[in-house]
């Protein structure tokens, strides 16, 4: 018997069992205001092309679109988007960031610092949080960023497996994933971020839900190319985070979580041998940091010093904004090299400078001195310190926790992540949609509503931080 036609809009006859359930379009429609957010994460998918270091990537352009479709929103509907913790605590860092910038000892070389420093921590972050609206934009935010790490994943898991990535003690088996070797930090970042926000979903879901189940699965993968990444600080970042995740909704599911993870790196490891002597040979040199030391962390220890020696010289604003590169040699030890060595994953051998300490904080602190350090890292503990205060909340209520473990486990991340890497590359604007993200949870003015229209939820499709018809 043939299957009955149903109307379909636009003149197509479509069979009842395909039939798109009437529900979709309309949830479709209440999503539509993420496509730009959703556009910036989707397209760090894209290869970067030109010569590394050559400029912005399609997804910085992206971030470009998102903030100006947002201030175009917030220009229309003529109300107050942000309360004015908000307010403060996102555009604080403009302060050191432009002070320094008119200090550096170049003003015209710091002005390409300039914008950088202001997408990554001020506009993108506050164009996410005019973006979002309610849970369920988080939790797609958070699928969006496990979708990308699944993809970048993928691609260096095949890129080990078939000697196609970047080279790793004389051998091409790193797993970059698109980003290519001179970006050796992108997937790791990316396939972190992915399985922080997956523990985070599955440890705020119902139990035994299929939200959960998916994301532990997702998470599970994704070890697999963290692991390939052979970095380090990913490492370590990314079991702080997700331990501080489980510790906050129970000790003995950290302590279970912690048992479970032992025996599977024992099985991976130990009994099948996966990536086993490189694998063994990355741990152990964590904890060599004055005995026998590679060369790599011989190096990030003296540009530690030399970012310090900077700070000591202008203590106030630093150097000024790309004024490491030109004070580094000054402030170095005859201990750094020229270089690191970068080759592999489709590119030929080249020479990569050492631009930069590999430490967010002393960066700043050489670069902007006090005054940036604490207007940038000291509204990320003010991100820190506003999220947690609504965790109880959370917990005790049960709802948003997947939002709570998400967005705090995310900045988490970052900041342990930022004692062993800055900004640089194309995953760059992928650090300023996390900030963003943190920043929503942590900032909202009021807790956010499960759906859009509830108690607390903003109608004008900011945080819920105006007030309806109030101009600025």
């Amino acid at each position: 018997m043939a299957t009955p036609a149903v109307p379909a809009p636009y003149g197509l006859r479509l069979p009842a069992s395909v039939r798109v359930p009437p529900a979709w379009p309309a949830a479709l429609a209440r999503r539509a205001h993420l496509v730009p957010l959703l556009a910036v994460v989707a397209l760090l998918a894209v290869p970067p092309g030109g010569a590394p270091g050559s400029g912005g990537t399609v997804a910085d352009a992206a971030s470009g679109v998102l903030v100006l479709w947002c201030a175009v929103r917030v220009a229309r509907a003529r109300v107050r988007p942000l309360t004015r913790v908000a307010a403060v605590v996102l555009a604080l860092p403009v302060v050191g960031i432009c002070a320094a910038a008119a200090t550096a000892h170049d003003p015209a070389a710091a002005l390409p610092g300039l914008v950088r420093h202001l997408q990554v921590f001020v506009l993108v972050p506050a164009a996410v949080v005019l973006t979002l609206r309610d849970r369920r934009d988080l939790t797609a935010v958070a699928w969006a960023l496990i979708g990308l790490a699944l993809v970048q994943g993928g691609v260096g898991v095949v890129q080990y497996a078939t000697g196609t990535g970047a080279s790793y003690r004389g051998e091409d088996v790193r797993a970059v994933g698109t980003f290519g070797p001179t970006d050796v930090m992108g997937m790791a970042t990316a396939v972190a971020y992915g399985i922080v926000a997956a523990v985070g979903l599955a440890l705020g879901a119902p139990a035994r839900g299929r939200t959960r189940v998916a994301a532990l699965a997702c998470a599970a993968l994704l070890t697999v190319p963290l692991v390939l990444s052979f970095s380090r600080g990913a490492w370590i970042a990314t079991v702080l985070a997700c331990a501080a995740q489980l510790a906050a909704t129970g000790l003995r599911r950290l302590l279970g979580a912690a048992l479970t993870a032992g025996a599977l790196a024992v099985v991976l490891v130990g009994g099948l041998g996966v990536g086993s002597a490189m694998v063994q040979e990355r741990v152990a040199s964590i904890t060599r940091v004055t005995a026998a030391p590679d060369q790599s962390v011989t190096d990030r220890y003296t540009m530690w010093a030399a970012a310090a020696g900077m700070w000591r010289d202008r203590p106030l604003t630093g150097v000024g904004l790309k004024g490491f590169p030109a004070y580094r040699d000054g402030h170095a030890s005859l201990a750094l090299s020229s270089g690191s060595d970068t080759a592999g994953a489709g590119m030929g051998f080249r020479r990569q400078p050492l631009l930069s300490p590999h430490n967010m904080y002393l960066l700043i602190l050489g670069e902007q001195g006090l005054l940036g350090l604490v207007t940038i890292a000291g509204g990320w503990l003010a991100l820190l310190v506003c999220g947690c205060r609504r965790l109880p909340a959370a917990r005790r209520t049960g709802r948003r926790l997947d939002c709570a473990l998400v967005a705090l486990g995310l900045l988490g991340w970052q900041l342990v992540d930022f004692l062993y890497a800055d900004i640089g590359g194309p995953s760059t604007v992928l650090t300023a949609v996390v900030l963003g993200a943190a920043a929503w949870w942590a900032l909202a003015a009021r807790p956010p509503a499960d759906r859009p229209g509830g108690p607390g939820a903003d109608r004008s499709g900011g945080p819920g931080a105006g007030t309806p018809g109030r101009r600025p």
